[in-house]
């Protein structure tokens, strides 16, 4: 009888133990199985309110809570050019509670132009997918004599000092635009950097300098009262939101396709199934028209698509802007 009990003592044990070794290595993989998720989800958005990432992290997380069934809580975590905020979900726990919405010029210029940014993006994060591109324009005050590309860069070449153009910072996006216009066209462009898009924008409208390169949300009822001019859009192709702008191969400067794009990362390391889910639901959200008709009203083109496709995206780049960021020797402290 004591041998029975010992027995069954030991049995218990071993299932307790059993029991724990794998709910222990299951925990990721069960929260992925239907119960996820079963708490509100953290977005981090690593810029101020008010900007485009902001707009596009809370028109997703609005949408994804009602179809998550969980609250998708955006929160605001500025500085370092997002870098701060990245580094926050880099660390986090990769269990599909804590997302990012990363900008393009956080992971795939900041790498290039910071000394230590604090994350890998891509060894330390697992793609969610693109929420869509925001168009970037090049515009002219009206005064200068440029109304195309092919003028602009005529126009440069015949002055001494070349033609000035405003950007959002060093290291930006649109500062990365200007610096791949000169070395593909040998331009006599003058870089000047602002604190933001705004003050750009105000200059050229003021005349201090003739050119901008501007995201379209930043500056579209300029366009449409005319007094800013669209010169063109550094792409291959022509912007949805605005069909009558010329991309920059059409104007003369062939292979120049730079997008402006914002999307969802996780952690490395989280769960297949629930990325899965999470892809699922960002693209309901971008196929849903409401959704499209507030992203296109910051000047965002919603971009459906799969992880891995973003993923590629964020390789390619990451790549190919680390030459033009050498080039052009842009460097942040």
């Amino acid at each position: 009888m004591n041998q029975n009990k010992t027995f069954l003592r030991r049995r218990d044990v071993l299932a307790v133990a059993s029991a724990l070794m794998v709910g222990g290595l299951a925990s990721p993989a069960a929260l992925a199985q239907g119960g996820y998720p079963n708490k509100p989800i953290r977005l981090v958005i690593p810029f101020a309110p008010g900007g485009v990432t902001d707009v596009a992290g809370r028109t997703i997380a609005e949408f994804m809570s009602k179809r998550l069934g969980q609250q998708v809580v955006p929160d605001n975590r500025p500085g370092a050019s997002g870098n701060i905020g990245s580094q926050q979900v880099a660390t986090a726990e990769p269990d599909g509670y804590t997302l990012l919405v990363v900008l393009d010029g956080t992971f795939v210029i900041n790498p290039h132009v910071y000394e230590k940014v604090g994350f890998d993006p891509l060894r330390d994060f697992a793609p969610v997918g693109k929420i869509g591109d925001s168009t970037i324009i090049l515009v002219a005050n009206p005064n200068v004599k440029a109304r195309s590309l092919a003028d602009v860069i005529a126009l440069s070449k015949s002055q001494p000092g070349g033609l000035a153009f405003g950007t959002s910072g060093n290291g930006s996006i649109t500062h990365i635009a200007g610096e791949l216009l000169k070395q593909r066209s040998g331009a006599n462009l003058t870089h000047v950097a602002y604190k933001g898009g705004g003050p750009a924008v105000a200059d050229v409208l003021a005349g201090h300098i003739p050119l901008a390169f501007s995201s379209a949300a930043s500056i579209h009822g300029h366009l449409k009262s005319g007094k800013l001019v669209p010169i063109g859009v550094p792409s291959g192709k022509r912007s949805p939101q605005y069909p009558d702008i010329p991309t920059f191969v059409e104007g003369g400067v062939p292979r120049f396709d730079l997008n402006s794009w914002v999307g969802i990362v996780a952690p490395a390391k989280t769960p297949t199934p629930i990325l899965d889910r999470l892809n699922t639901e960002l693209n309901a959200a971008l196929k849903d028209s409401a959704v499209r008709e507030k992203l296109a009203g910051s000047g965002i083109g919603a971009a459906p698509g799969t992880a891995e496709g973003f993923g590629n995206v964020i390789r390619n780049e990451l790549a190919a802007y680390g030459s033009v960021v050498k080039a052009a020797g842009i460097k942040l402290d």
